[in-house]
């Protein structure tokens, strides 16, 4: 990953360089210098990363260039940053004045040596590579007798037609549907996709299907190519020619003394001609193919490509015969299954009661594999050799190490962080860093997308890839798309998607993360901290050899009174620092970027007010933390791009001083739900602000709102009545059209219910709208807007007839009615025939005043999910849900007991929802507890 580093050294120094040239005029030259340097030695990288792992050597100076490269970052950004800071303080005398330019003299004479010093450094390493003669040892090596490390590896990949393996478990579905679309003569697939994880099974799946007896039935010829990583485009076309003619020693011959572009035109003709399966074994890039598919036929043909590939882009071929199968993981039965066969079927001599605890032990040793068949293969070649109950109890105490590692087997299995540490070394260099980075997520955890982008950008990682110019994308865009190439890629699991489709929440499978923290102790790119005494002499002696730690996730338990131990030298260099669970805070962290004092709420924490001092911060988040204060130095933090401060609930009325207006920079600012404010919060200045979340209208000028051009969220707390609402909202109205997710909280109840009405009016172009509080009417003009998909309503007390308004909503799906109570002691909800042609989901949440709901036919023709909660009017379930014959799930919880028993099997009612695939019906409503 030096090359990454390197990388993205050099684009953040040129762009500080450039923004604060005139504060550097003093140190250019050896900025410069520094620049050049690390150009240079950015060439060396792609050979220096590969040759890492067989080389201590190496492996040391890519950690020095690596920690070389990080200090000349920092040093140049602290210096500018306190010059910039100096200079826009402004100074009050002549004789202070003075004392100022004598110490910026002083720094800019060390800052200057201090840049000398490491570009020496690194001039030192380069000349080490030159006399060492890296490039021409990587090129001996790889035409050499001998192999390397790396050459190894990629030989046991190898795969082969023949090699069918005995006891395959969980395929055979996977088989007959692969086997279906592959021997069908009606509108048949000229390409077939195996997409998968690493471990999953593609190739021994692609084998079963090669060698399955329709299939051998109904094509003609066959052949087999594994192209993996290393390949020649020539050597693929004629082992697959070779193959697919049976070619003799003479026109194996033949075949060899063809130019190109003549095998590709003689394979292309057999395809076209022949009815032949080829199968192409571990596809990587997208660039391959596009080399290798000039020799196969782009026109109907009754020959099929199968090709397995752990890259979806590979897999979603641009071809309009395609068939995209996704291999899953196995589920419990059929781990057992394969562990059993492998590791104790055959044993003659096991008794009952040994069968019994070896299973029960399996099974607990089996969570760890996550359904992965190389991660059970491995385990169960471990198992295999141990005979006794004891001797499985020691596996199982150290189950991690030997699945991961292969150890105890290495001779015949490879450890499953090898093989997936393939894809890691696979990715492109602006992708490494941002994989490594979801190591410090705790296992098993869903983690939200929005951020983890946001730690991204801050993190500078994003920077890597260049913005396509005229798309009006920003960095965080750029992180979404970089976030869906490592799914595509198979190293990042989809947890929950949002309404328009864009992915919510992800997960990494445990066996990725296992690999994904070694990979980060390499490059010295994260360090996970169980305990405070953790980052002590024995860290950092390893650190020392590895570089540098600039990454810390600690994990602590709830007796922890603080949040780091005494006070350590080896913190300055620290960049970005993620506490779980509760304590206090740090001071001394020079060049700290992120700052994550999450869900800290047993114990109250405080921020000091030296945290001012972290200029470097770009993220900082105390969300759900027991925090009173809101430090004035906050304002210090001028390169601050997300501020959240939606603290502990409990806490109230904190005061936030009128100094956020100085962290130009911010991308996303959430503000406590409730605070206050000595005067007015000046945001005008916040010219790059994104999301603006929890904004009291009693404490800021809306005409500020409308100066941020850049915003896209906006949540509004209305606690008082403004004055010239009308007109403030006319001046601001192309930027409020802007606004794609809007969220406005009535706290001023009826009174505000109009002026609610007039900002939800002045926003035609959400997305996303949310309504908190009495509002009485919606805007007649809703269902005019264009893009609005997503609809939530909660506490708004509506006139009986806004229904028919809601009803028009032409591309709202999702629709959540929570606490709704209509005026006029309305009781009944009636859905109308042809009411929301759009809807997919509905949320029917703790509407206990309702007590008849009536679904027409025609209602609703495309909901696929429906949820009812809480309505404890309701005695029975809409006679129309039996006419929603698109619906899949529906959830019923907190009801009344009598409904609950009208829709059980047997009961009265359970005709309306017999036809729905996925019933979650919860515990009913007791009203016992309330008596």
């Amino acid at each position: 990953m030096a090359e990454a580093v390197v990388s993205f050294v050099l684009q953040n120094v040129r762009v500080f360089t450039t923004q604060e040239a005139k504060f550097l005029s003093g140190v250019s030259h050896q900025v410069e210098g520094a620049q050049t340097e690390l150009l240079v030695m950015k060439g060396f990288q792609k050979n220096l990363d590969a040759r890492r792992g067989e080389d201590p050597t190496v492996q040391l100076w890519v950690a020095q260039i690596r920690d070389a490269a990080y200090d000349l970052e920092d040093v140049i950004e602290t210096y500018g940053l306190k010059v910039v800071s100096k200079k826009k303080r402004g100074v009050k005398n002549v004789l202070k004045r003075f004392a100022c330019i004598f110490k910026e003299g002083v720094d800019l004479h060390r800052i200057g040596k201090e840049i000398e010093n490491i570009t020496a450094k690194i001039s030192k390493l380069r000349s080490s590579l030159e006399k060492y003669n890296i490039k021409e040892i990587i090129r001996d090596r790889d035409s050499s007798d001998g192999e390397s490390s790396s050459q190894l590896h990629q030989r046991l990949r190898q795969s082969y037609s023949h090699a069918v393996e005995c006891d395959v478990v969980g395929l055979e579905s996977n088989v007959e549907e692969l086997v279906m679309h592959l021997v069908k003569d009606e509108n048949r697939h000229r390409v077939v996709s195996i997409w998968g994880m690493g471990g999953l099974g593609k190739t021994t799946l692609a084998r079963k299907v090669y060698h399955d007896k329709k299939v051998r039935q109904h094509f003609h010829s066959f052949a087999w190519f594994c192209v993996s990583q290393r390949y020649q485009v020539r050597n693929v076309w004629e082992g697959i020619l070779i193959e697919l003619i049976s070619a003799t020693k003479e026109q194996r011959q033949e075949v060899k003394d063809m130019r190109d572009d003549e095998i590709a035109t003689k394979l292309f003709r057999v395809l076209q001609e022949m009815k032949c399966l080829v199968i192409l074994d571990d596809i990587w890039r997208i660039e391959t193919w596009n080399l290798l598919k000039a020799a196969f036929p782009n026109v109907e043909t009754e020959s099929t490509i199968l090709l397995t590939t752990r890259n979806q882009a590979v897999a979603t071929l641009p071809n309009r015969n395609a068939f995209l199968h996704k291999l899953q993981p196995l589920n419990e039965n059929e781990s057992w299954n394969l562990l059993e066969k492998k590791a104790i079927s055959e044993r003659a001599d096991i008794d009952l009661g040994m069968f019994t605890k070896k299973r029960e032990l399996g099974m607990k040793m089996l969570r760890h594999c996550k359904g992965l068949p190389l991660a059970i293969i491995v385990l169960a070649g471990v198992l295999a050799r141990k005979n006794t109950i004891r001797e499985w109890e020691r596996v199982y105490e150290n189950v991690h190490e030997y699945i991961s590692r292969g150890i105890g087997h290495e001779e015949e299995y490879e450890g499953v962080s090898q093989v997936l540490a393939l894809s890691y070394d696979d990715l492109p260099y602006y992708l490494k860093p941002c994989f490594l980075y979801l190591g410090h997520y705790l296992e098993d955890s869903e983690f939200l997308v929005s951020k983890l982008t946001k730690l991204w950008v801050a993190e500078g990682l994003i920077s890597l890839r260049k913005q396509r110019h005229g798309l009006g994308e920003t960095m965080e865009d750029i992180a979404r798309d970089c976030l869906s190439e490592l799914v595509e890629r198979c190293l990042v699991q989809v947890g929950t998607s949002g309404s328009s489709g864009t992915i919510k929440g992800c997960q990494i499978h445990d066996l990725v993360r296992d690999m994904c923290l070694l990979k980060a102790k390499e490059e010295s790119f994260l360090q996970i901290n169980n305990s405070l005494q953790e980052n002590t002499s024995s860290v950092v002696a390893e650190a020392s050899q590895l570089g540098k730690i600039r990454r810390l996730a600690i994990y602590l338990d709830e007796k922890t009174d603080r949040l780091v131990s005494s006070r350590d030298e080896t913190n300055g260099h620290v960049r970005s620092l993620l506490y779980f669970l509760p304590g206090g805070c740090q001071k001394d962290f020079k060049v700290l970027r992120v700052l994550k004092v999450e869900g800290l709420y047993n114990v109250e924490v405080e921020l000091p007010n030296e945290i001012g001092n972290m200029v470097h911060l770009r993220f900082l988040s105390v969300k759900d933390s027991k925090i009173k204060k809101f430090p004035p130095s906050l304002g210090n933090l001028v390169c601050l791009q997300t501020l959240d401060y939606r603290v502990h609930f409990v806490i109230r009325h904190m005061l936030i001083p009128n100094v956020i207006m100085k962290m130009k920079q911010l991308r996303h600012l959430y503000l406590p739900l409730d605070y206050r404010a000595k005067s007015n919060l000046e945001l005008s200045t916040l010219g790059h602000l994104q999301t603006l979340y929890s904004l009291a209208i009693e404490y800021c000028d809306l005409k500020d709102v409308g100066r941020l051009t850049n915003l896209r969220k906006l949540r509004l707390i209305l606690s008082s009545s403004l004055q010239n609402l009308e007109e403030i909202l006319k001046s601001t109205g192309s930027t409020l059209n802007r606004i794609r997710t809007l969220f406005v909280d009535n706290k001023f109840h009826y009174r505000g219910a109009k002026q609610a009405v007039q900002i939800v009016s002045s926003c035609r172009g959400i997305y996303k709208l949310a309504l908190v509080g009495p509002i009485a009417e919606l805007p007649k003009e809703l269902p005019n807007y264009p893009n609005l998909t997503k609809l939530e309503l909660c506490s708004c007390g509506l006139k009986e007839d806004q229904m028919g308004i809601l009803e028009k909503l032409p591309n709202v799906t999702i629709l959540k009615l929570i606490e709704i109570a209509f005026l006029g002691n309305t009781k009944i909800l009636v859905f109308s025939k042809g009411g929301f042609p759009s809807l997919e989901f509905l949320d029917v949440f703790i509407m206990g005043g309702i007590t008849e709901w009536r679904v027409e036919e025609g209602a609703m023709p495309r909901l696929c999910r429906l949820e009812i909660e809480y309505c404890w009017g309701l005695r029975t379930l809409p006679d129309g849900l039996r006419y929603l014959t698109n619906l899949r799930e529906l959830t019923v919880r907190g009801m009344r007991r009598e409904l609950h028993r009208r829709i059980e099997e047997d009961g009265d009612d359970f005709y309306k929802i017999q036809h729905v695939p996925s019933l979650v019906i919860g515990e009913p409503w007791d009203p016992a507890p309330m008596q």
